[in-house]
């Protein structure tokens, strides 16, 4: 099933790929493995993908963009704020991004001629001459740059005919919200603040709404506890605390109740929201990609919707 972004002209499927984990995100991924996965995606008739400069220190973009060279229509969104710069002695962060080249560095630039500059170096990894969506990335310390030289430059883009539509992407809901209220943006990509465990971004979604913004909503499992919650289990990229994973137990006692995996709840929900198109997930295999496909494509009885939503 596909549906409009918004006023972009753009259409996409409900359930998008996230393409950090094949950048090498916490794990390294093989080549093959991250073109299976692509491949597995367009199989099950996925044809939203995001991907960025950051995830894997370009790596993400050069495998995606190989795997979905000569592909039909979709729609594939990347990212400016961050640009890649060469060093002797790399300052990768091994916690974090595996099998990256550490040679390379990514800094911070929300200027306009860093924009410029970030886009033509992902159009060349990507082996693309123009994107379908370009997101703001993070721009949380750099917000009065962004609007200042970031935006107008995207814009000039646009205007050129090299993007179709401007979008920002952030874990934060004041960040994205900033933005809202003070640019024209096409779209935004929220993550982790619109799912079973955290609703802190329904304002934000309301406001999207009311100014004709299309949302996609990331971090559905909220980095991990929404997909098996167990003792060690992260939220937001912590270990979550007792009352956190408690919450999530009982979601997923109500969910199985109802015949219906934790998963399959955590992926529809934020669908229910009339502002956002589609869920994005990040996934690293073929495996993967089966059982989010399959997820989204489960039946959830509306009991379970009213006793947990």
């Amino acid at each position: 099933m596909q549906v409009e972004l918004g006023r972009t002209g753009l259409t996409v499927t409900r359930l998008g790929l996230g393409l950090a984990p094949i950048g090498g995100l916490y794990a390294d991924v093989s080549e093959h493995q991250a073109r299976q996965t692509v491949d597995r995606a367009w199989d099950r008739g996925i044809r939203l993908f995001d991907t960025a400069p950051f995830y894997g220190y370009g790596r993400s973009e050069l495998r995606s963009g190989e795997a979905l060279r000569d592909r039909g229509a979709h729609v594939l969104s990347t990212k400016v704020g961050r640009v890649l710069e060469r060093q002797d002695d790399g300052d990768t962060d091994p916690d974090v991004w595996v099998g990256v080249d550490p040679t390379v560095r990514p800094v911070f630039d929300f200027s306009a001629a860093g924009v410029r500059r970030s886009f033509e170096d992902s159009l060349r990894r990507l082996g693309r001459d123009r994107m379908d969506v370009v997101h703001l990335h993070d721009p949380d310390d750099h917000l009065e740059q962004a609007v200042a030289e970031a935006y107008p430059e995207l814009v000039r883009l646009r205007d050129e005919g090299l993007i179709t539509a401007i979008g920002a992407g952030a874990n934060s809901v004041e960040v994205l919200a900033y933005l809202v209220e003070r640019v024209d943006l096409d779209v935004v990509l929220m993550a982790g603040r619109y799912t079973l465990l955290d609703r802190s971004g329904t304002d934000l979604l309301d406001r999207a709404a009311d100014r004709g913004v299309a949302v996609i909503a990331a971090g559905v499992f909220n980095s991990g506890i929404l997909a098996d919650p167990q003792p060690g289990s992260t939220f937001n990229y912590a270990a979550a605390d007792e009352e956190l994973l408690n919450r999530a137990l009982r979601l997923k006692r109500l969910a199985e109740e109802h015949g219906v995996p934790l998963r399959a709840a955590a992926v529809q929900f934020p669908l229910r929201h009339p502002a956002i198109a589609a869920v994005l997930v990040g996934l690293r295999s073929p495996e993967e990609v089966d059982d989010a496909a399959d997820m989204i494509e489960a039946a959830v009885p509306d009991e379970l919707w009213a006793v947990i939503a």
